[in-house]
């Protein structure tokens, strides 16, 4: 069986155990990171020299980096799906929205998140937040363009693509913080909320 190392509240966790559930992949996963530790062992770094989550053990093929790990299991056990199509042109559009969450939304996402979310109200650097706050909303603005013209980041359907961001805009929504009004963006978000293995690792978890 597949096994995933890494806490329930990791967003780039939540994007695999997501993905293993709409793919049906069966899985076992450890608490690793975060308030759970374990991640600066000499074990988990045998594996992972980042110390860092997501790992993956896929019967003794390790492998770390979060969209690394949901590309390999959508070609593995999703051919054919709308998670890993067919089409080249169709892949790598997906293939660019999940590493432009990673380079751009979650850099821009983190000072935000950290700064209300784990971080005590007298440490907070609310400059830093709200310096922050503006650039992830220059980000989103990206997200209105495309989805403007696309029920999804994928494309007409949801797919591997819209996976990665969607965590970050769940913060988005409901962290306590301004937001403009980006109405393709909530109605693609919403989209993805009513998904049941989103609620289930995303929603459910919620801001921690």
């Amino acid at each position: 069986m597949l096994k995933i190392l890494g806490r329930a509240t990791s967003s780039n966790v939540q994007k695999v155990v997501w993905l293993c559930d709409e793919l049906n992949i069966p899985y076992d996963r450890t608490d690793i990171g975060g308030p759970f530790g374990g991640n600066d062992k000499p074990e988990y770094l045998s594996l992972n020299p980042n110390g860092i989550v997501p790992t993956i053990d896929d019967d003794g093929f390790i492998l770390w980096e979060s969209n690394a790990i949901i590309r390999y299991l959508a070609e593995k056990h999703g051919k054919g799906t709308d998670f890993w199509p067919e089409d080249l042109q169709a892949r790598a559009s997906e293939s660019r929205w999940m590493d432009w969450a990673l380079s751009i939304l979650a850099a821009r996402h983190v000072p935000v998140f950290v700064g209300l979310i784990r971080t005590a109200e007298a440490d907070r650097d609310y400059d830093k937040i709200a310096a922050a706050r503006d650039l992830w909303s220059k980000a989103n603005k990206v997200l209105e363009t495309w989805l403007a013209d696309h029920e999804f980041l994928s494309g007409d359907t949801f797919g591997l693509g819209d996976i990665p961001a969607s965590p970050f805009t769940y913060r988005w929504f409901n962290i306590d913080i301004e937001r403009e009004d980006f109405p393709h963006m909530k109605r693609w978000h919403e989209a993805i909320c009513a998904r049941p293995t989103f609620k289930k690792h995303i929603i459910d978890v919620g801001l921690s």
